[in-house]
């Protein structure tokens, strides 16, 4: 609670997830203002129509229904940039991971990163959404099921569209209700 009436609450969210994933197309889609973007172009060949990846963060506000600001934060994909994990998942109230369904290694995407954040904030709620799963003949949620038991503790898990603003609110609202 805050001490005096001239302090508010501010709510951080962070969604994490590897390279192409969507990330930044949903922190783009679920806010209220283009996001500030430290994205560079790939060292790596281009992965399809993608050019660029974050190399530090994505940073975007929104402000909740009861008026309480939500700082939006998207961890960069790429292992060297690993160092910004535990900076960007400090004070966070929970985690969207971000996965890629056309990703033959989606499995073991998923285990690294329920991994990653827990080795980082260990007890953090997370939910899972996947994109491109439209991009795969037969998507099955299998794999990533089995994943997610070998890292323990279970993560709701969706499919969505990181382009679409009430697909992207669902992953958030079932955070929240993870937390309750």
């Amino acid at each position: 609670m805050p001490d005096t009436a001239s302090e508010s609450l501010v709510a951080k969210l962070v969604f994490a997830g590897p390279v192409g994933a969507g990330k930044t197309t949903a922190i783009r889609s679920v806010t209220d203002s283009e996001p500030i973007s430290t994205e560079m172009t790939l060292s790596e060949p281009a992965m399809g129509e993608k050019t660029t990846t974050t190399v530090a963060l994505d940073f975007s506000a929104a402000t909740l229904d009861d008026g309480t600001p939500l700082l939006v934060y998207g961890l960069p994909g790429q292992e060297r940039f690993a160092h910004m994990r535990p900076i960007v998942l400090e004070g966070a109230f929970g985690v969207v991971v971000v996965l890629d369904g056309s990703a033959i290694d989606i499995a073991d995407q998923c285990e690294h990163w329920l991994r990653e954040i827990r080795a980082h904030r260990a007890g953090m709620p997370m939910v899972i959404g996947i994109t491109h799963t439209d991009a795969v003949a037969e998507f099955s949620l299998g794999p990533v099921r089995a994943a997610i038991r070998r890292c323990g503790a279970p993560v709701p898990t969706f499919t969505f569209d990181a382009r679409d603003r009430e697909q992207v609110a669902h992953l958030v609202r079932a955070l929240l209700v993870t937390m309750e």
